[in-house]
């Protein structure tokens, strides 16, 4: 599906990006990286444009057998760095550094008042105003300067393109680093090979980040645009002879199919919106389709697999809800169910901002 983040819980609906938007206007003083570049083909695997039967519903009963152990509230923290700091936040808005940058941007979580006097945001070099239906980084206004569509950004020794979309997102989302963390210590204990399966995987850090460690990667998103980003960010981290599949379908209609051809993963992460559409029309809800695709994700893992992690950013959602829902499509596999919400620690009062749910499950 394609993921609309927009959705998530930090703000209103904006409409995502089409393809032809608007070409970035490059910064002043230094080379702009184009925001048509397209990845080669050979390694962007796409749908053929046959239309697809309709799967039936898939049939879900409880599972028998132990269910696994939990531990809970776990709350993941990230804390401010020298590649991304939350530096204050309030009435509806957060600043952040990313990079050289600070940026401001809507955060509906943040309904207490701002610790940092205004003339710390009044230095922002890029504000989200979504006033406008332009394309690109239309919706942004720079008060400095004008700026491109992208700019170098590094996660851990990997680099990456933080790029200003019309839709409010900057290209990455940094209270995933835990998750990113927890993988990659997984990949490189297993002392195996170790198959990584990545659903609705927007730019591609999680699939970088597994790249390294060893693992070979699916990273599979309905955006085309989203997998040629992805793509631009494996060139920029110097990881283009590892092995990453990057795969432009329905989430779920690809892993129907990994399922009947018998492929498995050790590990699948899937962070699926809270509403999308698939590149056919299909149609993703999330209290609807939740259950069936959390029982699909158990049925493609590998014999010995390492662990499942799921996000969820919807508002109407506990993280208790999803906690019973793995543990229920885990039963009778052993291990441990670890559920709870990632923040990000702000630095100017310390405050933690919420960004989202999750529950993974790890053997």
């Amino acid at each position: 599906m394609k993921s609309f983040r927009d959705k998530r819980r930090d703000g209103r609906p904006h409409q995502p990006t089409k393809s032809g938007g608007a070409q970035p206007r490059p910064p002043e003083n230094r080379p702009a990286v184009k925001a048509d570049a397209r990845p080669r083909d050979q390694h962007i695997v796409k749908p053929d444009n046959q239309p697809e039967p309709k799967s039936a519903p898939r049939v879900l009963a409880r599972r028998d057998g132990a269910l696994p152990a939990e531990q809970l509230p776990v709350i993941l923290e990230v804390a401010p760095n020298a590649d991304y700091a939350l530096l204050d936040s309030g009435t509806g808005q957060k600043l952040e550094q990313y990079g050289p940058y600070r940026i401001v941007r809507p955060e509906g979580q943040a309904i207490w008042q701002k610790a940092l006097p205004a003339k710390d945001w009044e230095r922002a070099d890029a504000v989200f105003t979504g006033d406008t239906d332009e394309e690109g980084i239309g919706r942004w206004r720079f008060p400095k300067t004008p700026l491109g569509e992208t700019w170098p950004m590094k996660h851990d020794g990997i680099d990456y393109l933080g790029r200003f979309t019309s839709f409010r997102h900057v290209g990455v989302f940094p209270e995933q680093a835990s998750h990113w963390d927890h993988m990659a210590v997984l990949i490189t204990a297993a002392k195996r090979p170790v198959k990584v399966l990545n659903l609705f995987g927007y730019t591609g850090l999680a699939s970088l980040v597994a790249a390294r460690a060893g693992a070979e990667v699916t990273h599979v998103d309905a955006s085309k645009k989203a997998i040629g980003w992805a793509r631009e960010n494996q060139e920029m981290a110097g990881l283009g002879g590892k092995p990453i599949r990057w795969i432009v379908d329905d989430a779920v209609k690809f892993a129907e199919r990994e399922e009947r051809r018998g492929s498995r993963y050790d590990i699948v992460l899937f962070d699926p919106p809270a509403y999308g559409r698939g590149p056919r029309g299909e149609v993703w809800q999330l209290f609807e389709d939740l259950p069936a695709l959390t029982d699909l994700c158990r049925s493609i893992l590998t014999p010995k697999p390492l662990a499942v992690v799921l996000t969820a950013y919807s508002i109407r959602a506990s993280f208790f809800a999803i906690h019973a829902l793995m543990r229920d499509t885990f039963a009778g596999m052993g291990g441990k169910v670890e559920s709870g919400e990632l923040i990000i620690r702000e630095k100017s009062a310390g405050r933690a901002l919420s960004t989202s749910l999750f529950s993974r499950w790890v053997a």
